[in-house]
């Protein structure tokens, strides 16, 4: 894309984010929630099949973060999570009717506005469409921000932005039986076997095959940032083959 029209885009992008009714509710409510949670701790809960060897009976009580189709899960759990996070169109265009009707604040960037024509009132929008913004972690939800190209990334910015001291990941398996090209749009074929169930990219579902060289450089950044402020991240994932965070026993957590 010709860099004078990508900052044109970039511009008018933020300019509609913040003038747009919706984008003003959403900026006063990121505002209310910058550094609401100091000296908390907070789960990251991503959706990978360790999640079947988790006790998240443990976080009833907690501060959580839940991505994607984790709300499968929640009639069996009993509960729902604090937050809900979706930064993929694919997944947003398929489920939005599924994530409007969550009982909590949804996070959602800006650009898949046109697959929410009626947002709840606790519907966030983030601005993750900046043509010229250079990788990094962003510390302030308000402002445009990076999305390493994985959720978990963004979930770590909002938990940072909120105030979190101490972020636990877990059901981040970083590992998919579903192989081929970063990023390529593939339509399930059958059962789903690189989550927490065979429904969530279930047969007929289009999604992304992962890229995971990018998700390690945003998990990178958000060690450094993190740990520049005296926070911390911990991955409390059973199995799982991310190396960027220090490594935890879950059940050592409670």
């Amino acid at each position: 894309m010709n860099p004078v029209f990508a900052a044109a885009r970039c511009l008018k992008h933020r300019v509609d984010l913040a003038t747009h009714p919706w984008g003003r509710n959403s900026n006063r409510l990121l505002t209310e929630m910058k550094d609401a949670n100091r000296g908390k701790r907070c789960f990251i809960i991503g959706n990978g099949p360790s999640l079947r060897q988790t006790d998240l009976s443990k976080l009833r009580n907690e501060y959580t973060f839940g991505m994607n189709r984790i709300y499968l899960m929640f009639p069996e759990l009993g509960f729902h999570t604090t937050y809900f996070v979706s930064v993929n169109y694919l997944v947003i265009r398929q489920c939005v009717q599924e994530m409007l009707a969550l009982p909590m604040p949804k996070f959602i960037p800006w650009g898949c506005r046109s697959y929410v024509p009626n947002p709840t009132p606790d519907t966030i929008f983030l601005n993750l469409d900046c043509a010229l913004l250079k990788p990094g972690f962003y510390t302030d939800a308000r402002r445009p921000i990076w999305h390493s190209a994985t959720v978990t990334f963004v979930a770590l910015e909002l938990a940072y932005h909120m105030g979190f001291e101490q972020v636990i990941l877990i059901g981040v398996d970083h590992n998919f039986a579903t192989k081929g090209p970063a990023g390529l749009t593939v339509t399930s074929q059958g059962d789903d076997p690189n989550h927490f169930s065979p429904k969530y990219f279930g047969k007929g579902f289009e999604w992304q095959l992962p890229d995971l060289e990018t998700s390690e450089i945003g998990y990178r950044f958000a060690r450094q940032a993190f740990e520049k402020d005296g926070r911390q991240v911990l991955d409390a994932t059973v199995g799982g083959k991310l190396t960027i965070f220090p490594k935890v026993d879950y059940t050592s957590l409670f």
